[in-house]
């Protein structure tokens, strides 16, 4: 969880509440002109001229998101932007504000929170999004973490998800399962070593696994890249739980089918190595694995030809009636339902 166990360790309570928010947010000042009041009110102002506000929250709690025996506090910090991030530009919109609360138990001693904040100040840098405010409390049961995230996009140009209409072409951004692949080979290591806490785990051949799980990046670059095509999505969404759940969000909030076709799915060749290593298949992954933070969106068809060899974009499938249904053409030209298998928090049982 903490690594400097050699250096000094402040108490949380040296500090108190209002002296903490201070201390970590000491270092995040606004850079953008939308942003008329940061931190240090009671509530920050904001103003867009013209355009919509387009607002998403996440929570992420210990031991259900994400697991502190390997996933660095600096690296939490930066996923826990990128989470609300993708959402933002899943709105086809750009992002511009977040805010930041947690809750932490007394075992996380400042000094590990000036981590997690170093990652967040890290994120909002890369991403151009200033940090506003949020809020500290005390946890009884670990770390937890809430981030809003704050995006700006003239009304025309926003993508909702009931927008799809049959014969739009299904397109998806960058490759898809490697940050599920990255999670079951930190999990392996995590036994391997609770086994034997000598060993010492050779991670570099699973490198590019390892950092979409920890280190995600929001797809920023899509909806510039969109607009400078010449492309309107006519819906979007972010691919947080699985591919297949959030064809079926799409299906079901546009009331169309979808044919996806295996062969069309963007995997890595090290997704490809590690699930014949896993002895796991790889269309599932893709299928059911999350966290990816790529985007999925339908475009008319006659939008083909100013997307077609982009390297940030594969077309997977196409919409069609409603009736038709939702599912996966297989390689051997099997048509086989739809179902949504990706990841869900709330079937986490409790100890």
């Amino acid at each position: 969880m903490f690594d400097n166990s050699q250096e000094s360790k402040t108490n949380l309570s040296e500090l108190g509440e209002f002296g903490l928010i201070e201390h970590l947010t000491k270092h995040f000042s606004p850079k953008l002109d939308s942003t008329i009041k940061a931190i240090g009110d009671d509530a920050a102002v904001l103003k867009f001229d013209g355009e919509e506000t387009v607002i998403s929250t996440d929570l992420l709690v210990e031991g259900v998101h994400f697991d502190l025996a390997y996933m660095p506090l600096k690296h939490l910090g930066y996923k826990a932007l990128m989470v609300n991030l993708s959402d933002i530009y899943a709105m086809n919109a750009t992002a511009s504000q977040v805010t930041v609360s947690i809750a932490v138990s007394n075992r996380f001693p400042v000094e590990a929170l000036e981590e997690f904040y170093a990652g967040v100040q890290l994120a909002s840098k890369v991403y151009n999004v200033d940090v506003i405010g949020g809020d500290t409390t005390s946890s009884t049961s670990g770390f937890l973490i809430s981030v809003t995230a704050i995006g700006h996009a003239k009304k025309e140009d926003i993508a909702y998800r009931d927008g799809a209409k049959p014969n739009d072409l299904l397109v998806v951004t960058g490759d898809l399962g490697a940050a599920y692949m990255g999670l079951q080979v930190l999990e392996r290591e995590k036994e391997v070593f609770k086994a034997n806490p000598n060993s010492q785990p050779d991670l570099e051949q699973y490198t590019y696994l390892i950092e979409r799980q920890l280190k995600p990046e929001a797809r920023k670059d899509i909806p510039k890249l969109l607009k400078d095509l010449g492309v309107k999505p006519n819906a979007m969404i972010d691919i947080s739980d699985g591919l297949s759940s959030e064809i079926i969000h799409i299906c079901k909030s546009s009331k169309v089918g979808a044919n996806l076709y295996e062969e069309k799915i963007p995997l890595d060749p090290a997704v490809i190595s590690v699930c014949e290593e896993f002895n796991i298949d790889s269309t599932t992954i893709a299928l059911s694995g999350g966290e990816d933070y790529e985007l999925l969106f339908s475009i008319a068809q006659s939008d083909y030809d100013k997307i077609k060899g982009n390297p940030h974009l594969t077309i997977i499938g196409h919409m069609t009636e409603e009736n038709e249904g939702m599912h996966l053409i297989t390689r051997a030209n099997q048509k086989l339902p739809l179902i949504a298998r990706g990841w869900n928090s709330m079937d986490k049982e409790e100890d």
